[in-house]
This record gives structure tokens, C-alpha cells and sequence, in this order.
């Protein structure tokens, strides 16, 4: 069962998707970036290409991710610089 899932956003995705925070019910990665692409548009879409994913501190690119009800999602694009 899907269970509401914090996403926190930074630099373009955060640019992106308009908010800097939401809650969302999904049960995997793949689930919950299929809701925030429906929610947030095309522009968001083109942007996660290149995200990575920290998923309660634990950085994944694994889409297949179960999340557990409470987990905190953070989208990081590439970030420039050192």
C-alpha cells in the first residue's frame, strides 16, 4: 500500500517543480516520480533525467526502491562546481 512520502527538491528540480517541499503517496521510486511528473509537468520530467535520488539520507538510482510510509525523498540534479 502506498503511504505518503516527503519529496524535497533542490536547484533546478526545485526551479522545475515550482515548491520546495510536498507530500506524496507512492510505494516505489519508479511510483513516486510517475505522481511528481503528472503533478508537476514535462519541465520536470526533462529535469529528473539527470537526478539522483537520496532516500532517507541513502543516495539511489534504483527506480524499483520500495518506500517505506514517512520516508523522506530528496531530488538532487548535478550540481556545478566543487
Amino acid at each position: 500500500m502506498a503511504g505518503p512520502v516527503t519529496v524535497r527538491y533542490f536547484a533546478g528540480a526545485r526551479a522545475a517543480s515550482g515548491v520546495d517541499t510536498e507530500s506524496c503517496a507512492a510505494s516505489t521510486l519508479e511510483e513516486l516520480v510517475g505522481r511528481i511528473v503528472e503533478a508537476h509537468g514535462e519541465r520536470l520530467a526533462r529535469v529528473l533525467t539527470a537526478c539522483s535520488f537520496l532516500v532517507d539520507g541513502t543516495q539511489t538510482r534504483d527506480r524499483s526502491l520500495q518506500l517505506s510510509p514517512g520516508a523522506v525523498v530528496d531530488v538532487l540534479p548535478p550540481f556545478a562546481g566543487g
